[in-house]
């Protein structure tokens, strides 16, 4: 038995693997672009499935597809949504710019699986493509894809990162630490004070994700090849959307400017843009977490991080902050995604942006990485990190820059005389201002009660 089958397209017969879902088309693609190993996510492949799903609906209920070729096209687009036949999707994601290779793909494959289920054949353009141009499917791709992970991976990860910082306040909160700027001694912070930051750093990033979802959601499908809407029923847009927000359980609506999300991607330039805030934010709590862990006897040594793995192939006993480096290097890889879509977002020519394919995996690839790794900086440090007080009392005891709190009383010059001589003798700043000053023992310890300082004022 041959292990390839002679198809047919516009372009003549081409030679597909016996076994293939997919078509000419997906084979000429696959033959044109061998240029890396990269192929369309999962999460763009689902929403492609939703995306043909609906528009086979929609077509019906308007009374264009006729209810068996319907149905048989949702059954076929609910295996892939399901997660059957995800190897049936190779083509390259740098390929033709407007993705049409991976919409014909998703259609071929729909085609084949539709025919199995209706009596007659179910034709990869006429019937699977009714209504719908790549132009527009691929734009729409790209956003509910990046929206349905977002809410349903992402949004749920940084609740659960918030949810363990609140618990860690609880634990930690009142424990008083040495504050530091310019990685140098500065006035003492509370751990609550601290993880504060970090959880207000998130629930901003998220707010500002949040927001820019709003844009993501109106959708470019029903604009067809440049906007105009050419070939598809003037109510199609707005019975797709209904339609595909009851599938997918978010509301989705559609582009007041079709021109607009075919020629451009903005909106998701934008949504980068904000994922990139997210990893910046992220990267600072896992920097402070490293900072905080080091050591542990030649560093700071103010918490340790839970142990997960043997720190070095050469010296034993080396254990290593691994979940803050991971989470940072996540970051990094964010940073450099954003500066991907940024490039690939002024590629819009004319009616149409041509760097579609890549501007979809960079984008998920950056909401699925943010959605692991904040799960991962959740569970693995946040969550399991000890406070090592006896280093933390014994670097705020000696704290020169405690000083600062008599600065109303004897004056800034005097109390800097005094860190200078602190930190000259290593005594602890009490001592050394007892001796300086004429307040009292008991004076001294109320103006330089750590605890006291973290609230600020006078």
């Amino acid at each position: 038995m041959s292990e390839f089958r002679t198809d047919f397209d516009s372009m003549g017969e081409l030679q597909v693997p016996a076994d293939a879902l997919y078509q000419a088309q997906t084979q000429r693609a696959v033959n044109n672009f061998a240029i890396s190993d990269l192929t369309m996510p999962k999460q763009f492949i689902t929403a492609l499935a939703y995306i043909k799903q609906a528009a086979a609906q929609t077509n019906c209920e308007l009374g264009h597809l006729n209810k068996q070729k319907a149905q048989a096209i949702e059954r076929a687009c609910q295996e892939i949504i399901d997660g059957h036949h995800l190897t049936h999707f190779p083509i390259d994601i740098f390929q033709t710019g407007s993705g049409t290779s991976t919409n014909m793909n998703t259609n071929e494959v729909i085609a084949t699986l539709a025919s199995r289920y209706n009596k007659g054949t179910i034709h990869p353009n006429d019937d699977v493509n009714m209504g719908q141009s790549s132009n527009d499917v691929i734009p729409t791709a790209i956003a509910v894809s990046s929206v349905i992970n977002v809410v349903y991976e992402l949004f749920p990860a940084l609740e659960h990162l918030c949810q363990m910082l609140e618990r860690k306040k609880a634990e930690v909160g009142d424990i008083v630490k040495t504050g530091r700027t310019h990685l140098m001694d500065a006035m003492p912070v509370t751990f609550n004070q601290t993880l504060t930051a970090w959880q207000y750093q998130i629930n901003t990033a998220m707010a500002a994700i949040r927001h820019s979802l709003e844009g993501v959601s109106a959708l470019a499908q029903g604009g067809t090849a440049v906007g105009t809407g050419i070939n598809a029923d003037p109510l199609f847009a707005e019975q797709f959307c209904k339609n595909l927000s009851v599938n997918v359980g978010i509301r989705f609506t559609s582009s007041k400017n079709f021109f607009y999300n075919i020629g451009s991607q903005d909106a998701i330039v934008s949504l980068s843009g904000q994922l990139k805030v997210l990893a910046v934010a992220q990267m600072k709590i896992a920097n402070d977490l490293r900072w905080m862990n080091s050591g542990p006897l030649a560093g700071l040594g103010e918490i340790e991080l839970e142990a997960l793995q043997p720190g070095s192939s050469i010296m034993p006993g080396k254990v290593n902050p691994v979940i803050p480096e991971a989470v940072a290097m996540v970051s990094a890889q964010v940073i450099g995604n954003d500066a991907t879509i940024t490039v690939a977002g002024q590629s819009g020519n004319f009616e149409l942006n041509v760097m579609l394919p890549v501007i979809g995996y960079n984008i998920l690839q950056s909401i699925e990485l943010l959605s692991n790794s904040n799960r991962a900086l959740a569970d693995k440090a946040i969550r399991t990190f000890k406070v090592n007080q006896s280093n933390i009392d014994k670097a705020l005891a000696k704290n020169p820059i405690l000083v600062t709190a008599l600065n109303p009383v004897i004056g800034y010059a005097k109390a800097a005389q005094i860190a200078k001589q602190a930190y000259q003798s290593g005594q602890p700043i009490i001592d050394v201002a007892e001796r300086e000053t004429e307040l009292s023992r008991g004076e001294l310890e109320e103006l330089l009660n750590p605890t006291k300082l973290t609230k600020g004022g006078l």
